[in-house]
C-alpha cells in the first residue's frame, strides 16, 4: 500500500473511550477474581497516579511547573476521593481556600460545572466554595444540610 502526502495516519486507539473502558473493565475483572479488590491495595499504575495527584496538590503545580487551576484542584481532589483516599489526608496536603468576595456569577458557574462534571460536594471547599453558594447553585439541597454537617464533623 502506497501512502501519499494526503493519506491520513490511522488514529491512535490507545486513548479512545472504548480502549480506556476495556482497560478499566479488565483491571476490575482481575481485581475481583484475583482478590485484589478486597485487599485495599491499588495496582502499581493507580498507586503512582495517586502519589502524583497528592504531590501536585501539595505543590500547587503540575510536574511541568504549570500552576493548578481551580478546575484542576477539583478534579484532583475528586479523583483521589474516588480512589479511596481519606479526606483528612487530602486536607493535609491541599489547604482549602477561603471564599473571599465571590460574585453572583460563581453560582451559575458552579451549577453548570456540577451538571457537566458531577464532582463530589466535598471537593468544592478546596477552591473556596461554601455551602451557601452550593445551595444557591442547586448542588446542595435543603435536605442535605444536616447530612453534610455530620459528614464534615466525621472527617
Amino acid at each position: 500500500m502506497v501512502r501519499g502526502k494526503n493519506a491520513s495516519k490511522p488514529a491512535n486507539r490507545r486513548g479512545s473511550p472504548e480502549a480506556i473502558e476495556k482497560r478499566r473493565a479488565a483491571r476490575f475483572f482481575n481485581d475481583i477474581l484475583g482478590g485484589g479488590a478486597g485487599s485495599g491495595r491499588l495496582d502499581g499504575r493507580t498507586e503512582k497516579r495517586r502519589q502524583r495527584l497528592l504531590a501536585e496538590l501539595e505543590a500547587g503545580a503540575t510536574r511541568g511547573g504549570r500552576e493548578l487551576k481551580p478546575l484542576d484542584v477539583l478534579s484532583h481532589v475528586n479523583e483521589l476521593l474516588v480512589l479511596g483516599e481519606p479526606l483528612a489526608s487530602i486536607r493535609k496536603v491541599a489547604k482549602a481556600r477561603k471564599g473571599h468576595g465571590l460574585g453572583d456569577e460563581v453560582v451559575t458557574a458552579v451549577s453548570r460545572l456540577h451538571k457537566a462534571y458531577g464532582f463530589r460536594i466535598e471537593v468544592y471547599r478546596f477552591v473556596g466554595i461554601d455551602d451557601d453558594t452550593l445551595r444557591e447553585a442547586g448542588v446542595l439541597g435543603r435536605s442535605d444540610d444536616k447530612g453534610a454537617a455530620k459528614a464534615r464533623r466525621r472527617s
